[in-house]
């Protein structure tokens, strides 16, 4: 692989990650009946795993791309936590999870039958505000060992402090990769990139009639809220980068099939905090996370991509 991408690219970069955290849960099994209590299918569950989830998936990408990773949150005293606990014990990744006694882990559960998924079981409840302070002043003592900030809101309510962390990022000229969520994005001002999806983006600043007006909006958004830049994704048709100068750089998306897209935002994020802390640019970022993307989505579940598949397969050109 030529361009200076290496499995080693990214071992000297340390990340501190913020956000809602989560356990997704996965039963597997066969149906091969109908109950006889009501028409759903019932499953024979063989087997189960447990994966890391939002914030914590996004954790594990950047410890599979070769960086370092602070991961700070809160979880519930109880099983899930645990089982969070356990599966982030990986190399690279400094989990500090806070324990709030008053709420639950949030525990996505996913029923699976022949690689399709049958039904998914939510398990949540928001964190106190003391546990969400103790947050905020560990963020602020592992601010200066980091090299670039990633928050990732699920909108679970692990995100307070959102403003002074980001006011506190920027005091300190440490870029901020923001994984938004909701419509009330002036939380996110200042940031240096933010990275919805295209129906995140448009249930903000409404829908596109083409390409044109969506540049109109996505430009002033970020002039609004004095972003550096604004990714939007677009499934499969790639991503585009907006600036702030109504200019964007596009990228289409990857050649491959879709398995299962669970999760293929997080990478997407975690390969831009890497590339922006690299000095990679803008059209190698691009290129990098929709790589890393691709891999993804060929797996089941939520998964990362690890930097050795990313380079065995991608060029990245300098």
């Amino acid at each position: 692989m030529q361009s200076g991408l290496s499995s080693h690219t990214f071992s000297d970069v340390r990340v501190l990650v913020i956000g809602d955290v989560m356990l997704d849960r996965y039963w597997f099994g066969d149906v091969e009946r109908i109950s006889p209590e009501a028409p759903v299918p019932v499953i024979n569950v063989a087997y189960s795993e447990e994966r890391p989830g939002g914030a914590a998936n996004v954790a594990a990408n950047i410890a599979a791309l070769g960086a370092e990773c602070t991961l700070l949150s809160v979880v519930g005293q109880d099983d899930a936590g645990n089982a969070l606990s356990a599966v982030l014990d990986r190399p690279r990744i400094t989990a500090v999870l806070h324990v709030d006694d008053e709420s639950q882990t949030t525990v996505k559960l996913r029923v699976i039958s022949k690689n399709q998924q049958l039904l998914r079981a939510d398990f949540e409840t928001p964190p106190a505000h003391e546990v969400l302070r103790l947050c905020l002043g560990e963020f602020r003592q592992r601010l200066p060992d980091a090299d670039v900030v990633l928050i990732s809101d699920y909108g679970k309510g692990g995100l307070l402090h959102i403003k002074e962390m980001i006011e506190a990022a920027v005091a300190v000229d440490k870029p901020v990769i923001v994984d938004p969520k909701g419509s009330e994005y002036s939380r996110y001002a200042n940031a240096s990139l933010i990275t919805p999806n295209l129906r995140e983006f448009e249930s903000v600043v409404g829908a596109s009639a083409d390409e044109a007006e969506l540049n109109r909006k996505a430009t002033a958004l970020i002039n609004e809220l004095a972003l550096g830049s604004l990714l939007i994704t677009k499934s499969e048709h790639g991503m585009t980068l907006y600036f702030g100068d109504g200019s964007n750089i596009d990228y289409g998306a990857a050649g491959r099939d879709v398995y299962d897209v669970s999760g293929a935002g997080d990478t997407v994020i975690s390969a831009c905090a890497l590339s922006l802390a690299a000095g990679l640019s803008h059209e190698h970022m691009l290129q990098f996370a929709n790589a890393a993307a691709g891999i993804v989505v060929g797996k089941l579940g939520t998964a990362v991509a690890a930097i050795d598949e990313v380079v065995s397969e991608f060029e990245v050109d300098q």
